[in-house]
């Protein structure tokens, strides 16, 4: 019986964020958006690659940037969207009290809206990837695909950034108006730190140490080795994790996984407790 109302919950609190997504235009201009805003971001990237490269693409770090690029919308959005249910229910439609006593659990509320992030943003790195194999020569041949590798690292990875959004959302109950900044900036913190468009290896050796403690730097590893291990392969020695064996990989995302359940929990458990008490669950903040 718990388990079919928390699936309830999860799922109109799902088709809720779907329509707060989706309903600012038509289904036509919508698509075209969520098809055209990945490419248009991703380009920026090859845009300043190619200038700074003079044109050359044939190369298996430009397949590393891109790729790291395209599923790093994830990570951005994922976090992205578990915090902004906080806020935007808060501030915008000031709901948040409503949705906070209903007879639900309120973090499977915040997952499910967070989903639908995840599904649009899926359709943008889709798009992106097809688009860099087609027109760009990005490395990535379906035939060599070890999906054994690739698809638990996916959900794996998908699941702690839920989890770690946890915690930025706990953080949103008792932030002003610095919530959204401090999420921009642990994403930004991944980008930089985590092998996303460069290996690990050309950051200084104090700034490897804190890459090494990040699930992100794991997680955008497993991946290139699941949807492309002909080109981690090229690299082999390059991105500083190869000395991990597939399943090293796996098993250190799933640790921190693991970790960052326990942390994020006890941060969201003192936010929530501390809101409660200083009687911030609705306090609106007035931008």
């Amino acid at each position: 019986m718990a388990v079919s109302h928390d699936l309830r919950t999860f799922k109109n609190a799902a088709w809720l964020g779907w329509q707060m997504e989706a309903n600012w235009t038509d289904p036509f201009v919508f698509a075209t958006y969520s098809i055209v805003k990945p490419v248009a971001g991703s380009l920026i990237l090859v845009f300043m690659y190619l200038v700074i490269t003079g044109g050359e693409t044939q190369t298996p770090f430009f397949s590393y940037m891109f790729i790291g690029n395209a599923f790093y919308m994830f990570v951005a959005e994922v976090l992205f969207g578990v915090t902004w249910v906080i806020h935007d229910d808060r501030e915008h439609y000031m709901t948040l009290k409503q949705v906070y006593i209903a007879p639900i659990k309120f973090y499977i509320y915040v997952f499910g809206r967070a989903a639908i992030k995840i599904a649009i943003t899926t359709v943008g790195v889709l798009v992106t990837l097809a688009f860099g194999v087609i027109w760009l020569g990005v490395e990535i041949d379906l035939g060599a695909v070890d999906w054994m590798v690739f698809i638990p690292a996916l959900l794996v990875g998908l699941l702690t950034m839920l989890i770690m959004g946890l915690a930025l959302g706990g953080v949103t109950f008792l932030t002003a108006k610095h919530g959204m900044g401090i999420n921009e900036g642990i994403a930004g913190v991944f980008y930089v730190l985590s092998g996303v468009i460069f290996p690990i290896t050309v950051l200084p050796e104090w700034a490897q140490s804190i890459s090494y403690l990040l699930p992100v730097t794991y997680w955008m590893e497993a991946l290139r080795r699941g949807l492309s291990p002909d080109l981690m392969t090229s690299l082999s020695g390059a991105t500083g994790l190869s000395d991990f064996s597939n399943l090293e990989i796996l098993l250190t995302l799933a640790l921190s996984a693991v970790a960052f359940l326990f942390i994020s929990s006890a941060i969201f458990r003192y936010a929530d407790k501390t809101a409660r008490r200083k009687g911030k669950i609705d306090w609106t903040t007035s931008y």
